[in-house]
């Protein structure tokens, strides 16, 4: 079937047109596979950028239906990403307007999807899919490793029952610290979050091909009701909000456009640089050509339509799209039908997920964030390459101590300067 005129630049036009009926299969069984990953990963990923979790699974709805229209990848799953919750946080929770007010931070964050998207279909029309090489390998390294160690300390109050009101590495650890030695600790909290610790870290380790996150939340959610967990003060994620995700146009205080634009450009640059490594990655295995300037189209479409239906700033996911093909995925139809099983869910079942412990969502998000930590290829660097070593270090020390846009910006500095 020859797809006419303006409509061949759509790959998702393009990619109905070439499909192959002997693909449908998979690709249900697939996203079905991707649907039970995305919706526990969804909620944890929304609260780690600080917003509630059902905008977790808004955010994964749209982007996944966009990328299918216009991202030019078969395989590729996009959505809420743990690298990217913590820079969505560092720039939407300190302005003043969003802080102590949900609805205002899910405003803000939309703000933030559509700055996002902006930047990339209007940097993809103009040939701008260069600046993904700003973030070298050695300084890609140093961010996620920073980026891990920031994202674990964050969590561990929620993993122990109780929450702390400290912003920055250093204050958080010492804020949980004390936490715990003055007694705040919820054993029943702590006892479910290590049980699912356990579990996706043993399935991971031991039997890689079962789906330890839903294995996880599947026995945590089992033991939680059983034991009637949130009687016990455990934090549970209750009832979500029924129907579909609404159409918003998000609109900011103007003093804060500034901010928002900063911390846009950092996550564009960051999303960018990560969609074309995985991308490369798997179209190596597909036999893809990689297309910079079209993968910025697909993914800075997947972030405007987030933005328009109450969503935060997304990217590649390399786990997920794992998932994904080892499930037996052929194009993006699995995504679609991923996203279609999360409406169904919350149109008629929005109470599935009332018994998953907050806990069980910071063992997720911990268990990410240690996926992100690359040790050997640092010990490399060390051995090799003992100036780009230096990057990586200062990439790592200005993520941890400075924030993560801030030790982005230090360690890409560096880099320009030469040392």
């Amino acid at each position: 079937m020859e797809v006419p005129g303006a409509l061949r630049v759509v790959p998702g036009v393009r990619a109905v047109a070439e499909y192959r009926r002997d693909w449908l299969s998979r690709d249900v069984v697939a996203g079905l596979v991707l649907a039970s990953l995305l919706v526990p990963q969804g909620m944890a990923y929304a609260e780690l950028a600080g917003l509630p979790a059902i905008t977790g699974l808004y955010t994964s709805i749209l982007c996944l239906l966009a990328y299918a229209v216009f991202g030019p990848s078969r395989v590729l799953v996009l959505g809420p990403d743990s690298a990217l919750g913590s820079m969505i946080a560092a720039t939407v929770l300190p302005l003043t307007a969003a802080a102590g007010d949900p609805n205002r931070a899910v405003v803000y964050a939309s703000v933030l999807a559509l700055m996002v998207g902006a930047t990339m279909v209007v940097g993809a029309r103009v040939g701008l899919g260069f600046i993904a090489d700003l973030l070298s390998k050695p300084i890609q390294i140093g961010y996620m490793n920073g980026l891990a160690l920031t994202i674990l300390i964050g969590q561990l109050p929620k993993l122990f029952g109780f929450s702390t009101d400290a912003s920055g590495l250093i204050n958080e650890a010492a804020a949980f610290v004390r936490g715990v030695l003055d007694g705040m600790t919820l054993p029943a909290a702590l006892g479910i979050g290590l049980l699912s610790l356990a579990v996706m870290v043993v399935l991971g380790r031991w039997l890689p091909k079962v789906p330890g996150v839903l294995v996880a939340v599947i026995v945590a959610m089992a033991v939680s009701a059983a034991f009637d967990l949130a009687a016990a003060g455990v934090g549970v994620i209750g009832v979500l909000p029924r129907g579909l995700p609404p159409f918003s146009i998000p609109i900011p205080n103007a003093t804060d456009l500034g901010p928002l634009a900063l911390g846009a450009l950092g996550i564009a640059v960051v999303s960018l640089a990560d969609t074309i490594s995985t991308s490369a990655a798997f179209a190596a295995r597909t036999g893809q050509e990689v297309r910079a300037d079209q993968e910025m189209v697909g993914i800075g479409s997947a972030n405007l339509a987030a933005g328009l239906f109450g969503g935060f700033p997304v990217s590649t996911s390399a786990s997920r799209t794992a998932v994904a093909e080892r499930a037996g995925a052929k194009s993006q139809l699995t995504g679609v039908v991923g996203a279609s099983v999360i409406c169904i869910m919350l149109v008629a079942l929005p109470g599935l997920m009332q018994w998953l412990p907050q806990p069980t969502l910071a063992a997720v998000v911990i268990v990410a964030s240690m996926s992100l930590a690359d040790i050997p290829s640092t010990a490399q660097l060390w051995r090799q390459r003992r100036s780009e070593f230096g990057l990586t270090i200062a990439a790592f020390l200005g993520v941890a101590l400075l924030g993560v846009l801030a030790g982005i910006a230090v360690a890409t500095a560096a880099r320009a300067a030469g040392l």
